[in-house]
């Protein structure tokens, strides 16, 4: 028996992750058991769920997270390849629930597959989202290689000139990633430090941030909107990329034109 049977929107909800896991896994940007997703699936849990008995835990959050008390997640497991989470998501991730203290959590399905390592950090942003009142319920966290291999510029660390840059190179790209590309600093994969400087970019209006030489961080309603935001600024990096390899430096748009395009569509920024 699965927590998913008889469970139709659940389900969706967990064969969408599965989905976009195949997708990050086929474009390179999942090597090993690279990346991570989170999804907040408390809107799914029906009382029957919520008298379910752990089958693992309680186990220590990190921080207290005032907002997150009584809420359920889908989880990639630690370790756990997006390859293999694509074909089977309930044996490659699971089904947690914080405890009411705000500090713990407990696993209740499928199986007692062990969190990501960086929840603590994915629960933080969830935590903050849900404070602010966000629609936001996904974070998902990845490596897409054009974006990566930007960060190694220091060209592309300043503010928002990256944003500039991949915004100007098709128009796709500031219509469905209007908010542009954050940057953090390189910081220790996994750790309080980093959750806190996503958290303070995610605040300054960004919903992908960048970490620099590591991967991306985005956040929104759900994770296929979250993807498709990566995929979108990366195919910009790409035909960024492409010119400069043909010999010459791409165009772009002009100010002018971008500034068209935002009020033509009432983009935020």
């Amino acid at each position: 028996m699965s927590i998913l049977d008889n469970r139709p929107a659940l389900k969706a909800e967990i064969d969408r992750v599965a989905e976009v896991a195949g997708y990050l896994w086929q474009k390179g940007w999942a090597e090993r058991n690279g990346g991570n997703i989170t999804v907040n699936i408390s809107e799914f849990a029906d009382d029957e769920m919520r008298a379910l008995p752990a089958i693992a835990g309680p186990f220590e959050t990190g921080k207290k997270l005032p907002h997150l008390a009584g809420c359920w997640f889908y989880c990639k497991g630690t370790g756990k390849r997006m390859r293999d989470l694509a074909r089977y998501p309930m044996a490659n991730g699971s089904i947690i629930r914080i405890s009411e203290d705000c500090a713990h959590y407990e696993i209740v399905a499928d199986s007692a597959v062990a969190p990501t390592s960086e929840l603590p950090s994915h629960l933080a942003v969830h935590d903050y989202l849900l404070a602010k009142g966000s629609p936001y319920r996904a974070s998902l966290h990845t490596h897409p290689i054009e974006l990566v291999a930007l960060t190694h510029s220091r060209k592309w660390l300043q503010k928002d000139a990256a944003t500039r840059m991949l915004w100007s190179m098709i128009p796709e790209t500031k219509a469905f990633c209007p908010r542009g590309l954050g940057m953090v600093p390189y910081m220790l994969p996994s750790s309080v430090e980093l959750a806190d400087a996503t958290i303070s970019a995610i605040d300054e209006d960004y919903d992908v941030v960048m970490w620099e030489k590591h991967g991306v961080f985005a956040v929104d309603v759900d994770v296929m909107d979250a993807f498709d935001q990566v995929d979108v600024l990366n195919k910009a990096a790409q035909i960024y990329m492409a010119a400069k390899s043909m010999g010459f430096e791409p165009e772009g748009m002009s100010d002018a034109q971008m500034k068209e395009m935002s009020k033509a569509f009432n983009l935020p920024k």
